[in-house]
């Protein structure tokens, strides 16, 4: 999207062409502003209104005529800068407009929970509005700092170059460790990259996080001693961030090198924190993330990425979740493009794989990819590992 300079009520006006064109600058500077697109669903009658009003609940939550103060309407109040007619599917209703708003980064406080909310907060609770995309100042985007690995970094971890990387994860929740930790011992045999554990295992009885974490890493170092290989333990965390944190020492101590988290489910500003202290590449999972009514490649392509996410694991098209081919590719493309000189975050397509259908993934994804299979090999039963052997070799593009 083209920046648009930021513009009062009072400078703007619905242009004969069906768009919204704004005014001049009123500040000068770019790097004070993000641009967040909003795919509201309205009549061309209401959308101004409508768009002023979201301007003013994602800045100061109050009427104009309640704030005085001349920093405040110059600088904190969100503006109206563009509004056009939408192309695609509008999210429960036909009719709908693409609308600008030009929102100060002051009101962030540069922290990653707030961001959440003055992008979307208060409007997330109307059903007539969705947050399709934002364009972020350099600096402002920098600071977050981004994944501390990415695809480079997980590739070293896991010895895997020159090709896609494999990942599994561990299931059903209800086994013991002892169980999970066999599973565990099968994949590594057979070759694959990352085992993550399922985001459902947390802290329950039946297996610990302390001791499920002890019987995994140790069936995986044992197995990598057999074959020579380098596959990688990512244990999910769970809880508030101090247990996390304590979770993130235990593992290390097993000997960890990577973690998965959910970052809508424990927080982003969680994830940004642990980032900061796990000295480990981050797996970012999307449960949750449906509910946010945020466009997927904004939501785990591109902000998970700044807020620090190393993977982002996304639902594939053509599995059991609706996203489209265009929706991953777009997933994909946020997550690993140059932005801001983040470095990029490998994408994840999951959901309903099989190993049939790794020679298309391979094909829609490219190299920097990790394909995630986890149920579908564990349905072989007594042929897991056989199983576990042909999605390696599909992805490594050899043949059994």
């Amino acid at each position: 999207m083209s920046p648009v300079a930021p513009a009062s009520p009072q400078d703007r006006s619905i242009a004969q062409d069906g768009g919204t064109k704004a005014g001049g600058d009123a500040d000068g500077d770019p790097g004070r502003w993000i641009d967040a697109v909003y795919r509201v669903r309205a009549g061309p009658a209401d959308i101004e209104a409508r768009a002023q009003a979201i301007a003013l609940e994602q800045s100061i939550e109050a009427p104009l005529a309640a704030v005085d103060d001349a920093r405040v309407l110059r600088e904190v109040v969100a503006r109206v800068t563009d509004i056009v007619p939408a192309t695609g599917v509008v999210p429960a209703g036909p009719q709908g407009f693409d609308v600008t708003i030009r929102i100060a980064v002051e009101t962030t406080g540069h922290e990653a929970g707030q961001l959440l909310n003055m992008l979307f907060g208060n409007t997330s609770l109307h059903d007539d509005v969705a947050l399709v995309d934002a364009t972020f100042p350099p600096a402002f985007a920098q600071a977050f700092g981004g994944p501390a690995f990415g695809i480079s970094g997980i590739r070293e971890l896991a010895g895997a170059t020159g090709r896609p990387l494999t990942c599994s994860a561990l299931k059903p929740q209800g086994l013991p460790a002892a169980a999970l930790a066999s599973i565990a011992r099968t994949f590594a045999l057979a070759g694959i990259d990352v085992i993550k554990d399922d985001h459902g295992l947390a802290d329950q009885a039946a297996a610990p996080f302390a001791q499920r974490v002890r019987a995994v890493q140790g069936a995986v170092e044992r197995a990598n001693r057999e074959t020579g290989g380098r596959t990688v333990y990512a244990p999910s965390l769970s809880g508030h961030l101090g247990s996390m944190r304590e979770q993130v020492a235990h593992a290390r101590d097993c000997g960890v090198r990577m973690f998965l988290v959910a970052p809508m489910i424990a927080g982003v500003a969680t994830l940004a924190a642990l980032v900061r202290g796990a000295n480990a590449p981050i797996i970012a999972h999307p449960a949750l993330a449906g509910a946010a009514r945020i466009a997927p490649p904004l939501l785990l392509g591109r902000l998970f990425r700044m807020f620090g996410a190393d993977a982002t694991i996304f639902p594939n098209a053509g599995g059991r979740f609706a996203y489209s081919q265009a929706t991953c590719n777009a997933i994909a493309g946020a997550a690993r493009e140059p932005w801001h000189d983040l470095a990029p975050a490998l994408p994840v397509p999951a959901g309903g794989m099989s190993v049939e259908q790794v020679p298309g993934i391979r094909a829609q994804f490219g190299v920097d990819t990790m394909l995630l299979i986890g149920g579908s090999l564990l349905a072989a039963g007594d042929r897991l590992a056989e199983r576990c052997r042909d999605f390696v070799a599909a992805v490594h593009g050899a043949t059994r």
